[in-house]
This record gives structure tokens, sequence and C-alpha cells, in this order.
């Protein structure tokens, strides 16, 4: 038992002497670890044959071991890597499953935690400290344009690195367009009816109204945009064209090209936030492409890696392109060296598209459990949101309620409301929960809570 003052092991002396299967010890050794704080997420376990090796006992008892903690959401696996603890999640710690906030899922067969220590690491030793912790170019270095233009490639193809600007985050990105937008004349900004709440935010900050067009089963529609432009002359139109937020409609070729046609017509700017396309393995034509003079192209990192890179990529058009870099100046002198670096390295090395292929996996598996408990759900195979549409009567301080006394939290049409004439539903994010029976459980929640007859409405 030597092997036990080995650090990755030492939890192994919480083994009682006696009592349920040796399995079932060896989780209950692990949890308790991890609940007392001796083993935190992130850290590596010894390969199972060790811990075989070391407790005197068949690979296959610990093998059923590290495979019920990994059903217990206590450890995750990383390919040619190894067994990790996994980190806390925010139900562990608050006692609510978060259907809300939308996040990518956990990578499948990559510890995230490990890969990003080891990126610091590598930008550390590579880089002069002083420099790297100095003021850098405000939109990114040539590098990290260039890595910035390679990833966004599969849907936006070719363009140069110079067009490139990296922002600290699409919320960032969204200001400068808008201000931008305002600064070159102002006017309206069109939406959906039902649009991410934070562009109605930036939009009043910039002092832009908001009209709402109508949109169908295929997303905003054509024919009313161009009667709402002959009507108002907007000044813009804000898109988010896969898997839209909160409705999970992806706009087809069609409906894009016919989107980009009257947007030429009426010199109408066009604002594409496409943060879910790389979740596709094959993302159609950005509508950047297909009306590049008029779009603003702006896709995150945030829902298809992790929103802690903070990490977002903008195409503004060549004619307000130095207007653009200016705003997001102004806004944010810069992105972080630290995290750009980070990006531009797993972009170039390969680990980015390694750690988007196991979130696409997740994603694909997440998605098929919402699917069989929640048949009606609107969303794409590879989405990581469902759009579930609710009869009128249920009033949204009632879902709430309902949903908060069953220890979820959810997200209701009237978030994302850009006028009172709007689809009443829940959008149901599927990456916030650590694992995939938590999830399961969650979404069964729901499945009961909206089995229930719904309350009759006040009458006014």
């Amino acid at each position: 038992m030597d092997s036990l003052t080995h650090p990755s092991a030492r939890w192994l002396a919480r083994l009682p002497a006696a009592g349920p299967p040796m399995y079932v010890r060896v989780v209950e050794a692990l949890e308790a670890a991890i609940r007392d704080g001796e083993l935190q997420g992130g850290d590596q376990l010894p390969p199972q044959r060790t811990v075989a090796q070391i407790l005197g006992v068949d690979l296959t008892t610990v093998t059923r071991a590290y495979a019920a903690a990994r059903a217990r959401g206590l450890i995750e696996g990383a390919v040619g890597r190894g067994t990790f603890v996994r980190a806390r999640a925010a139900e562990d710690e608050a006692g609510l499953v978060d259907l809300g906030m939308n996040l990518p899922p956990p990578p499948q067969g990559l510890s995230l935690g490990v890969l990003l220590k080891e990126a610091v690491a590598a930008v550390v030793d590579r880089t002069d400290v002083a420099t790297l912790m100095s003021y850098h170019p405000g939109g990114g270095s040539l590098g990290q344009r260039t890595s910035a233009a390679a990833w966004l490639a599969p849907s936006l193809g070719q363009v140069a690195p110079t067009r490139m600007l990296v922002t600290p985050g699409a919320q960032t990105g969204l200001a400068a367009i808008l201000a931008t937008i305002a600064g070159a004349g102002g006017g309206a900004l069109v939406t959906e009816p039902l649009v991410y709440p934070g562009v109605l935010t930036a939009a009043r900050q910039f002092g832009l109204a908001v009209r709402v067009c109508p949109s169908d089963a295929g997303g905003l529609d054509p024919d009313a945009l161009a009667r709402l432009c002959a009507a108002e002359r907007p000044a813009a139109l804000y898109l988010t064209p896969t898997t839209n937020n909160p409705t999970a409609v992806t706009l087809d070729l069609a409906r894009r090209q016919a989107l980009a046609k009257v947007a030429r017509a009426a010199g109408l700017w066009v604002v594409e936030d496409d943060p879910y396309a790389r979740l596709f393995d094959a993302p159609l034509p950005a509508i950047a492409t297909l009306a590049p003079e008029r779009t603003f192209h702006l896709a995150t990192l945030s829902k298809c890696l992790s929103p802690g890179l903070r990490t977002a990529f903008l195409v503004p058009p060549e004619a307000l392109a130095e207007r653009t870099a200016e705003a997001l100046r102004t806004l944010a002198l810069m992105p972080s060296p630290i995290m750009s670096a980070v990006v531009s390295t797993w972009i170039r090395e390969g680990t980015a598209e390694r750690l988007l292929a196991g979130v696409r996996k997740e994603a694909r598996l997440r998605r098929a459990i919402a699917a069989e408990v929640l048949p009606a759900a609107r969303g794409a195979p590879e989405g990581i949101h469902v759009w579930l549409e609710l009869p009128p009567e249920w009033r949204a301080d009632r879902v709430h309620r309902l949903a908060q006394e069953k220890g979820l939290a959810l997200v209701t049409a009237d978030a994302f409301a850009a006028g009172p004439d709007h689809a009443n539903g829940l959008r149901i994010s599927l990456g916030g929960p650590g694992t995939q029976g938590v999830l399961r459980g969650a979404l069964e929640s729901v499945a009961r809570l909206l089995s229930a007859a719904p309350a009759p409405k006040a009458v006014v």
C-alpha cells in the first residue's frame, strides 16, 4: 500500500475495510475526497490498472467503479490523457438545475480544464511575460486575426485576416456594431418578435428604435421585411440565422438569399449574429457571403467552445470597417491578451477543432434525450437549446413558479419579447446540466410540469 503516498492515489486510503461491494466503496471514497476538498475539479486520477494493483482486486472491479463515478458526475474521461475529477456544476452548488443559461455542454472525451492549464502554461513559456501583459493592438494581432479567419472559414469562406476583428465577447462586438450604425445615421433596428435580449438592451443604449417584423415557421418573413422597409426605411436588420435564439429555427439557403436580396434593395445593414454555426458539421453559407457589402458578421466561441474564453470574431462591411474598429476600441481597448493567445494557439494547433468535435458529440446525445422526453420541442440535431411552444393560457409567472418549486431554472418567451405580439413558449437549454442523467431528470420534470392543466387567465 506504499503507492498510497502518491498524491493522485491518497484518496484510496478512505476505503473502509468492509461494507458494500468493493466497487461501491471505491466510488464512496472518491465522492468523500471530492466533498472534503482533498480532490479538486481537474485533478487527474490514477489509471484503473494502477488502482487495481494498489487495492489487490481485478481490473473489472475498478472499471465498474469508475463507470459508476462517471454516471454520478464525479469524474470525466479524456481520451489519451486519463481520468479527471469533474468540476462542480451549478446544480451541485445551488440545488437548482439550470435549463435557462445557454451553454455548450462539456466536450465528450476531453477535459477542458486540463487543456486550458496546458495552453496557458504553453503561452507563458513561449512568450515574454512583460510583453504578454502589456497593451496589444485593438482588434487582435495579425496572427490572432489569421486564426479567426481559419475558424470562420466553414461558414464564411475565405476572408482576408485584415478584415477580422477579435472582440472580448459577442456582446462587446454587438455594441460596437450598433454604435457604428447609430453613428452612420441611426434609425430603427428590425428584429423578429422573439429575439436575443442583449440586442434590445444595446439598441436602447445607442438610441436605435426597435421595429418588429413578422416571422413564420421558416424564420423572418422576407416579404414582410420588404413591406416594412418600404414604409419606414429602417437602418438595420438583426438576425441569428442558425438555431435562432430562442426559437431554434435555422434559415434555409433560399430564405437567406431572399433576406439578403431585400437588404441590398432597401439599403439595409444586416447584423448577422451567428454563434451556433460551427456546431454544425456542414454549416450553411453565412449571409455575409451573400451580401458582404451590407453585413456585419459576428461569431462568438461562447456557444460552441466555452463562454469563459470571452472571445468573438467580427467581420464588418468594408464601408464601415474603420468606423467599427474605432467603436470597438472605444468600448474595449483590446481583447484579453492571455485568452486571445490561448484561442489562437488552440485554433492553430487543432485543439479547438477537437474540443468542438467533443461538444458536437455531447450536444447530439443531449438533443436526442430532449427529443425522447419532449417530442414537441423544436431544435437542430446539433443544437444546444430547444424551443417548446406553449398554449397562450400558460402564463410566464406560473411557469416560473412551478419550475422553481421543482428545482428548475427556465426561461419563458417573455424574456425575449421585442413587442407585445409573440408566441408563447420556453427556451430550454441543454448544455448547462453537468451530466446527461441530470439533464434527463430535469426534462422529465418539465414534462410532468406541463402535463398539468394550466391555471385560467384572470379576467380583466
